[in-house]
């Protein structure tokens, strides 16, 4: 490439003349210059990308552009928003479908680099190349719920909605307890991290497992696996982390049960509501043989126009329910942290009025926002587009 001086201009200001000068850039290689010329005529010019050295580079923006642009879009609730921001704060000029393009790229690249992870600590477990060492004292906490988001796409029953599974991981040592003003014990958890992955159990249990060795699976004296009981979640804490605790979220069982209740007693509150509450309050003193008892000799185990078997869920999980000893033990019984996870990672950018999501599109910005969360950012996403620095 070469750079001819085309013309020079001298336009008289107020602030006194000042010179222009035009430079046309040319190919030096003759074939693409006889091309081009072909086309243009003496016209022809070398893209100014190619002079400086972007036309390799996706989307026409540099590594750091990019970052900028798919943090807006996993940051605000919609790829428009994001344009919007890039415009107002940072003085780029990116259309929302570029937003949604370039989210698409960093996104699936942080993805595809949580995949090889995954992969590689099923392996070693498959291999039997873990080794734990159990010397940390405290809790190791694994949370996961699945959450529906809506698709574009109908599955074979017809319906549009998948399961996006959040997996949330974090440790005793890193939540801070107080009490407040009123007397009232609180606590906060100041470091977790979450996955998150819209398909089968199957392929999310990789990166479960993957995000609690990270964490500190294996070190930790005691793994606590809380969840909302269902069967999936009873599989991988068999496959997977077999020496944990699994409790049955307390909350959730309270609602079980008081939809069961419900169709029980027809809907009357007079009845219900009072037989629901001494339920939950017979199984987190632990009565849960009393409760069995009762539902199988007085109610029968399963109503017609119910979709919840009270009876088969407790008994399911019988081994998840000592909630007198868990609390003795200092253990959480409700999984609150998860479901705040649900809304912070998927309901905040991906289930606004309206939204409807391919899965590719989908995947990649969930993956984004759950390093967000997690703040993952600067360690997880910044390395795989921009080069280490060298520290001479």
């Amino acid at each position: 490439m070469k750079t001819d001086k085309a013309d020079t201009r001298v336009i008289t200001t107020t602030q006194g003349k000042l010179e222009l000068n035009r430079y046309v850039l040319r190919p030096t290689d003759k074939e693409q210059r006889n091309a081009l010329e072909g086309i243009l005529g003496n016209r022809s010019v070398v893209p100014l990308d190619d002079y400086l050295g972007v036309s390799g580079l996706p989307f026409k923006l540099s590594p750091r552009a990019m970052l900028e642009v798919a943090y807006w879009a996993q940051n605000q609730c919609s790829f428009e928003r994001a344009s919007t921001i890039l415009s107002e704060k940072m003085d780029m000029e990116v259309n929302n479908d570029t937003v949604r393009l370039v989210a698409n790229y960093v996104g699936n690249k942080v993805f595809a680099e949580d995949c090889a992870r995954a992969e590689t600590a099923m392996h070693m477990l498959d291999t039997g190349q873990l080794a734990y060492s159990r010397h940390h004292p405290g809790v190791l906490y694994i949370e996961t719920d699945g959450a529906a988001l809506n698709t574009r796409t109908k599955d074979e029953y017809g319906s549009t909605w998948r399961e996006n599974k959040l997996g949330e991981v974090f440790a005793s040592d890193n939540i801070r307890h107080w009490t407040d003003k009123n007397g009232n014990s609180q606590h906060r958890i100041v470091k977790k991290e979450y996955v998150s992955y819209v398909g089968p159990a199957e392929q999310f249990k990789k990166h479960l497992l993957a995000c609690a060795l990270r964490n500190g699976y294996g070190t930790y004296s005691q793994t606590v696996l809380l969840s909302d009981g269902a069967t999936w979640i009873r599989n991988i804490r068999e496959e997977l982390f077999p020496d944990a605790q699994q409790i049955l979220d307390f909350y959730h069982l309270c609602e079980n049960v008081n939809e069961y209740a419900k169709r029980l007693f027809k809907m009357d509150e007079a009845v219900y509501k009072p037989w629901a509450k001494d339920i939950c309050e017979a199984l987190k003193a632990g009565e849960h043989q009393r409760v069995l008892t009762d539902l199988e000799s007085s109610n029968g185990r399963k109503l017609h126009d119910c979709s919840i078997n009270l009876y088969g869920y407790i008994q399911n999980n019988i081994a998840n329910i000592d909630y007198p000893t868990y609390i003795a033990k200092g253990y959480f019984i409700g999984s609150g942290s998860i479901e705040s996870g649900n809304k912070l990672v998927l309901q905040q950018r991906l289930k606004q009025s309206g939204m409807r999501w391919n899965v590719e599109s989908a995947q990649p910005i969930l993956s984004l926002k759950a390093k967000y969360e997690s703040n993952l950012w600067q360690s997880d996403v910044l390395p795989l587009l921009l080069p280490p620095v060298s520290v001479a």
